[in-house]
């Protein structure tokens, strides 16, 4: 069996009643969501609303309706941008940034829509909030920010930002893919304003599921229009949220899936998912430091980190180093770029990248031992 080591990108496995869910809603509940009509759409619906209330405890929204259920996080982040950025609005951002961030923005700025600042992380891969005050102008709009490097897991001081933001009377939108279930995310104490986040990643739901939460602060411009299920009437999009940003029929069968990855994460506790994870990547770290040719990236505060490593070899480039742990040893992993081509740069991997090892609630000490063994056995 694989030992599957690249929950970064999409968790595996998920939780037993996350398949339960999905097989039991798939096989009795499976219709279109509407607030009325029929007993099946109404339990359709039923799943949806119950999906927006969890989030909302969660995440502590200001409201429920005020959570938009998206394709993924990209879904999400493209629905914030190009929702809130009028003509002439200066953006900040950072080199940590996925390319779900970066691409989207440097599109409108190329288009001569916006103009950008990226911010720099330190040799560690943390943001100072002093250098994002310091870019602030009389145009600046909103600060972008990953929660969490997917690339060397290293936590942003968001709650500082979020503050910094809210004295300047600017928007902020946080990127949580990488945080969202296994580090907490307060929306009203942070001074978050837009939060994006998939399902399928800590929160271990299934993929083609995310959210967008919009704030009060926010007026974002429908993403696309479409049926909402309850107004028909109206000529354009209804205003009422959530249905005014959730054109079309949303995909009800995963997020029955989503709420019971989220009750599994509630249940267990985030922060001892948080706990396992990162003394896995530790675990792993040391035994690299035990080894010749393996350098690691990123900062080594557990408090500061999510469970994600990334390391290169003196010897293999990152592409290669993965296919003889996937076909040799069975263990998946992901080298490359990992879709955040500018922190790459900055620590002189690109354009081979690193390998990318990030465990999940699932993994134990022996698939990292399993894994080291056979790191030591490839550097031979």
């Amino acid at each position: 069996m694989t030992i599957y080591l690249d929950n970064a990108a999409t968790s595996f496995p998920k939780p037993e009643a996350v398949y339960q869910a999905l097989d039991r809603f798939a096989r009795q509940s499976l219709a279109n969501p509407g607030r009325a009509g029929h007993k099946m759409a109404l339990a359709a619906e039923h799943v949806l609303d119950e999906g927006r209330h969890l989030l909302n405890q969660f995440f502590h929204g200001n409201e429920p309706e005020r959570f938009v259920f998206t394709l993924n996080c990209t879904d999400a982040l493209n629905m914030a941008f190009k929702g809130v950025l009028a003509e002439g609005d200066h953006v900040i951002t950072t080199n940590l940034e996925h390319n779900s961030v970066s691409r989207p923005l440097r599109a409108l700025e190329l288009a001569g829509h916006i103009t950008l600042t990226r911010i720099p992380a330190d040799s560690g891969g943390t943001i100072d909030p002093d250098d994002i005050r310091k870019a602030i102008t009389p145009r600046t709009r909103l600060i972008a920010l990953t929660h969490a490097s997917n690339v060397l897991g290293t936590v942003q001081p968001i709650a500082e930002v979020g503050r910094l933001a809210r004295k300047h009377d600017l928007l902020f939108l946080v990127d949580a893919a990488q945080t969202a279930g296994v580090v907490p995310i307060d929306i009203q104490e942070m001074n978050i304003d837009l939060l994006a986040a998939p399902g399928h990643k800590s929160l271990l739901g299934p993929t083609g599921t995310g959210f967008l939460y919009a704030g009060p602060r926010t007026q974002v411009a429908a993403w696309r229009e479409g049926g909402t299920g309850g107004d028909s009437s109206s000529e354009t999009q209804p205003r009422q949220m959530p249905y005014f940003l959730e054109g079309g029929t949303p995909n009800v069968l995963g997020v029955a899936g989503l709420n019971e990855g989220i009750r599994y994460v509630q249940q267990q506790g985030m922060e001892n998912i948080h706990r396992h994870e990162v003394d896995l990547v530790e675990r792993l770290w040391r035994k690299l430091e035990e080894m010749e040719g393996y350098e690691v990236f990123g900062h080594r505060d557990p408090g500061r980190r999510v469970g994600t490593l990334s390391f290169r070899s003196a010897v293999l480039p990152a592409a290669e180093l993965g296919g003889i742990l996937d076909h040799a040893f069975d263990i998946a992993i992901r080298p490359g770029l990992h879709c955040a081509p500018y922190i790459h740069r900055a620590l002189n991997t690109a354009p081979e990248g690193t390998v990318r090892v990030s465990p999940g609630p699932f993994n134990t000490n022996d698939d990292i031992d399993r894994l080291a063994e056979a790191l030591a056995e490839i550097a031979l």
